[in-house]
């Protein structure tokens, strides 16, 4: 087996203002909310606030990084709900954990299915998510 059941990811990440705003206009978001700080500083949210994709796309990075670096992996299949708002300037606690593993021969690895979520410096749940990836010994 590759991987373990419990097994847990855990991360932490400040985006700035300046990072929201890059990756909102790299990826063709031109919300004001991710850039504009006086428009930002006047919606329900107070401030600037990173994209779904930009949060999600750290939370399922950690993944490939965490198996990637003892085995590989491919994501097959990840979902997200947005609970509440990524702030720029704000620590962000990042944790997934292993649900569940089935070993699978035909593809020479293991089907990994994972529970996750993603808590503000209040320790208030603001994104959760599962996961499912095959970890291999190679690609």
């Amino acid at each position: 087996m590759y991987v373990s059941e419990g097994e847990t990811i855990e991360h932490r990440v400040t985006l700035s203002a300046a990072d929201v705003s890059a990756f909102a206009h790299l990826s063709g978001d031109r919300n004001p909310i991710h850039h504009d700080e006086a428009f930002a500083a006047a919606t329900r949210f107070g401030g600037i606030i990173a994209s779904g994709p930009q949060t999600a796309g750290i939370f399922m990075g950690i993944v490939a990084t965490h198996f990637s670096q003892r085995n590989a992996m491919l994501g097959l299949e990840f979902a997200f709900r947005f609970l509440g708002p990524a702030r720029a300037g704000e620590e962000l606690s990042m944790e997934w954990r292993v649900v569940s593993v089935e070993p699978k021969p035909s593809l020479h690895g293991d089907i990994a299915k994972l529970t996750g979520s993603v808590r503000n410096a209040a320790g208030v749940e603001i994104v959760s998510g599962t996961g499912t990836v095959l970890v291999v010994e190679r690609l």
